[in-house]
Formats: structure tokens, C-alpha cells, sequence
């Protein structure tokens, strides 16, 4: 009998390890959406400075390390929503995957943040998959998390 976990679903998750081709594209369909979150956040920002001083429409101007550190914060608040909320980003959901700590519990807001942290500051850690016995990337073995195969 499996215990539920409200939105998150099933306490047992006993699928398969993702493996590094699967997780690669998720990856990929994580990056563009983080990145569309942050051309919105960049388009809010340019109607908001047009309402307030009228026109031409202008989009923001931002130094290259105001950039980067958006970008940074944008993936890193997406990746852990996603995650602690129902252990699933967009690109985890398209790939019938689900991000979980070993034992199979969801990964609450602390870890699922760390996670996230290390996979946006460490992409590479990915790489790590193919060489582990457990289809683990360096990330999910500082945290004690599995990515499987968990279809909706």
C-alpha cells in the first residue's frame, strides 16, 4: 500500500534511474523555460518603465553581471519550485520524470534549493551519470536525491 503525499504523489517511487539522455533534455527544456521567465521578467520590466515615463518603449539596459545573476536567481527559484512543490520542472514533467530524495520522499525546500544551486552552479555534475552504479550526478549525490522515471 503506498502512502500519499498530497500533490506531490506516491511515497514509493520505485521506477527506473533516468539516465544521462533523458535528464540532458530535461535539462535543456529547463534552460529555455528559465530563460523565457527571464526575457518576461525583462519585458514586465520595460512596460512597467514605459507606463511610468511614457514613450518610446525601452527595454532594460543591464550590465552583463546583472544579467548573469538574474539568470542565476531566475533557474535557481524555477528548479526549486518545481521541485519541493511537486518534484517535477517542466522539462522532469516532458520527460516522465520526478526528482525525489533516495528513500523516494519528496524533497522538501531546503534540499530541493541546494539541489538546485549545485545543478544551475555545477552543470557538469550531469556527467557524473553514465560513470555512477546508480545513474546518480554528483548533485544528487551531495544531496542525497535519484531522478526516476515517473510517468504522470
Amino acid at each position: 500500500m503506498t502512502q500519499a503525499y498530497g500533490w506531490y504523489g506516491r511515497a514509493d517511487l520505485r521506477g527506473d534511474t533516468a539516465g544521462i539522455v533523458s535528464r540532458g533534455l530535461a535539462a535543456v527544456v529547463d534552460f529555455l523555460v528559465a530563460t523565457g521567465l527571464g526575457l518576461a521578467l525583462e519585458l514586465a520590466a520595460g512596460c512597467a518603465r514605459m507606463a511610468f515615463t511614457g514613450p518610446p518603449f525601452k527595454m532594460p539596459d543591464l550590465p552583463g553581471w546583472a544579467t548573469v545573476l538574474g539568470g542565476w536567481v531566475i533557474a535557481v527559484l524555477y528548479l526549486t519550485a518545481g521541485w519541493a512543490m511537486v518534484g517535477r520542472t517542466v522539462g522532469t514533467g516532458l520527460m516522465g520524470l520526478r526528482v525525489a530524495r533516495r528513500t523516494g520522499r519528496p524533497v522538501k525546500i531546503p534540499r530541493a534549493l541546494l539541489r538546485a544551486v549545485l545543478c544551475v552552479t555545477f552543470p557538469w555534475g550531469l556527467l557524473w551519470v553514465p560513470f555512477s552504479r546508480r545513474d546518480a550526478s554528483l548533485q544528487d549525490l551531495l544531496t542525497s536525491t535519484a531522478v526516476r522515471y515517473d510517468p504522470p
